[in-house]
């Protein structure tokens, strides 16, 4: 239910590159730029490859100037120096922009991760958060993962009492099963879902070799179209494979997160490649390099609220914010799906 309409929606940037903007039943409210940002690659060069800060507040800044309004973080990413960073870059801006965190991953002194959704967590969790964004609330507050040892009753509650303090407009979940989702709905009202999805990623079945318990194309799309929700699909350019600076090797070194995924990594890999290779191919005949294709191929559908794009330099952000500047026609989507029919007949999207 997502709706996207060029005239009326088109904002001319800082910059002179258009944004448009979608909106959702579930937030009537909010507009959300149809490109976002992801913070991750903002998490500081201990986590990705050439990520600096001074960088970082540049290409956030960029991001606002093309009239990107929406920024997904979580406290994870970094260890807390993403949302620090992303609260700096957006000082004097906070009032321009959406800002969507996470709660339930915690780490420790050597940063050994695990989920917790408790009460306790979570209350100590948004105050952590807005701390470090230096803000006095956030538009969406979104469970990370599904944590089994804590009943969903006991974490939305915990979420309703903080949307009830004013810390929190709206509650979402990310990686969560329409079952778990639908459960939570129950309880009180959860107005978007985030999970993986991208050109070579329809109905994945892991993340970095976490089982999701979830297929975003067959399960997800359906429900947010059905309940009227935000979607927004996170790794759109499958961590830059699908880019045309993507090489088969050389990419990024141990140190990057990237060198976790077993799909740029393991055996796999080929077949990825060879797909995002046939796809950039067909970019090239359309005029537009291949990460534009990508996210405009996300934000084409009705689905999509916000591509949760990242980018580590204001060239990056700039490419991304062009990608919906012109239109994929049913012609391409119809030839898209003929090169990747191969590879969902062998499973790998």
């Amino acid at each position: 239910m997502s709706t996207l309409d060029a005239k009326a929606a088109a904002s001319e940037g800082a910059m002179g590159e258009p944004m448009k903007y979608k909106t959702v039943p579930a937030m009537p409210d909010l507009a959300f730029s149809a490109v976002g940002f992801g913070c991750w690659g903002i998490s500081g060069g201990s986590t990705w490859n050439g990520s600096t800060d001074e960088e970082s507040i540049r290409t956030v800044r960029t991001a606002v100037d093309l009239g990107i309004t929406y920024f997904d973080v979580a406290p994870v990413y970094g260890f807390g120096h993403a949302e620090e960073v992303l609260g700096e870059a957006l000082a004097r801006r906070r009032d321009s922009v959406l800002i969507g965190s996470k709660c339930g991953l915690l780490w420790d002194d050597s940063g050994a991760i695990r989920n917790d959704l408790s009460s306790a967590s979570i209350g100590k969790e948004i105050d952590e958060s807005l701390r470090r964004l230096n803000t006095d609330h956030l538009d969406l507050y979104q469970m990370h993962w599904p944590d089994i040892a804590t009943p969903i009753e006991e974490s939305m509650e915990a979420l309703e009492r903080v949307v009830a303090a004013g810390k929190v407009r709206y509650i979402g979940v990310t990686n969560f099963s329409v079952e778990r989702t639908d459960a939570c709905r129950a309880i009180g009202p959860v107005a978007a879902h985030q999970g993986l999805y991208n050109m070579l990623e329809h109905n994945p079945t892991s993340y970095h070799e976490i089982p999701l318990e979830y297929r975003t194309r067959s399960e997800i799309l359906p429900m947010v179209m059905r309940e009227g929700m935000a979607f927004f699909p996170y790794s759109p350019l499958f961590q830059g494979l699908l880019t045309d600076a993507f090489s088969r090797t050389g990419n990024f070194d141990e140190n990057d997160v990237r060198a976790a995924n077993p799909k740029l990594n393991g055996e796999a890999f080929d077949a990825y490649y060879e797909a995002a290779q046939r796809l950039r191919r067909l970019a090239g005949e359309l005029g537009r390099p291949l990460n534009q294709f990508a996210i405009n191929w996300l934000a084409s559908q009705a689905a999509v609220t916000s591509v949760i794009a990242g980018g580590q330099t204001p060239e990056h952000v700039t490419a991304n914010a062009a990608a919906v500047t012109w239109d994929v026609t049913a012609e391409v989507f119809d030839r898209v799906d003929g090169i990747l029919a191969p590879y969902a007949e062998r499973g790998l999207i």
